[in-house]
């Protein structure tokens, strides 16, 4: 029988960057069981193995942080793979933990769901107010499709699915791959063998100028946990009608180049830094608006530049993944 006080929790996508930072979070909390699977021991977009999964372990709640994820160069050259692979994973894990009586569960989107060009700061009530940004486009709508599932599955079967949208995250088990990361872990690594290599210059794709927000992904983990053991008046409240998604940010932006020169000081790099502007720059601007999740009683603790430091002893540590 399944016990409230000892809840089964199962993390999907426990080696990512945001499942790996959950895992952590959750384990500084008693009471909680844990249940991880790696992709060879449950393929998330196989529909079956994912209804025996659910069928046999009895779970009560879910993070659903599993995705295919990338920077503009990766989301631009296989928005098929984008596509496909996150519709199959987020379809098969919220219907088979619709099917098995999922007490709640939790479904991580990401900023680029909204407009290229929408009001800044961005609000919830946004979504689908504009245009997306084409060079993640594919990546975009998937992650609108997983929050418009939740909403239809709550609307229809009365289950408690949330939603949240969290800004560009950063931290320690982010994948530093040259060509298919991030922002930040790919100018960390740059910058990192640009020091080794005594490079006179770190060549940087865009102009430098546009602006974002970055959220330390362990605080990203805290805000996931304190919005999960929200009661359900609580959370349908600070909610919009007919939404289910909150945003998680930090209320903060700065310009690449400012976050350049940040990763710059971090790794001691002392060349020149020069910006590449025949490449795409992506949204000129992307800052969310979380008031919400702070009413909630919610704040980020970590600072950009101590997240980079920490971000970057990691990466040291040769634990990345490169």
């Amino acid at each position: 029988m399944r016990s409230s006080s000892s809840p089964r929790i199962f993390v999907a996508g426990h080696q990512g960057l945001v499942g790996s930072a959950l895992v952590r979070a959750l384990r500084r909390q008693a009471g909680n069981h844990l249940i991880t699977r790696s992709h060879a021991e449950c393929d998330l977009t196989d529909q079956m193995r994912v209804r025996d999964f659910f069928s046999s372990e009895k779970i009560d709640h879910v993070y659903l942080a599993a995705a295919r994820v990338g920077g503009i160069h990766a989301n631009n050259t296989y928005p098929a793979e984008f596509i496909y692979e996150n519709l199959m994973v987020q379809a098969n894990v919220i219907h088979e933990a619709w099917r098995s009586g999922v007490k709640r569960l939790l479904f991580l989107g990401s900023s680029c769901i909204y407009p290229r060009l929408a009001r800044q700061p961005i609000k919830e009530e946004d979504l689908m107010s504009g245009p997306l940004e084409p060079t993640n486009e594919a990546y975009a709508s998937a992650k609108i499709a997983g929050i418009k599932m939740c909403e239809s599955y709550n609307r229809q079967y009365g289950t408690d699915f949330r939603s949240v949208m969290p800004t560009n995250l950063y931290g320690p088990g982010d994948n530093y791959h040259p060509e298919n990361s991030h922002v930040i872990p790919a100018l960390l690594r740059r910058f990192h063998e640009a020091k080794s290599n005594n490079s006179d210059a770190v060549q940087i794709w865009g102009s430098g100028t546009p602006r974002r927000e970055f959220l330390y992904v362990d605080d990203m983990a805290d805000a996931c946990t304190h919005i999960m053991a929200l009661d359900r008046a609580s959370y349908d409240a600070i909610t919009a009608p007919n939404l289910s998604h909150i945003n998680v940010g930090t209320g903060k932006d700065v310009t690449i180049s400012e976050v350049a020169d940040l990763i710059s000081s971090v790794t001691e790099y002392r060349g020149k830094i020069i910006f590449d502007d025949t490449k795409p720059d992506g949204t000129p601007r992307k800052l969310m608006d979380s008031h919400k999740v702070f009413a909630l009683g919610w704040s980020p603790k970590v600072g950009l530049k101590q997240g980079l430091k920490e971000t970057y002893q990691h990466f040291l540590t040769g634990r990345a993944r490169c």
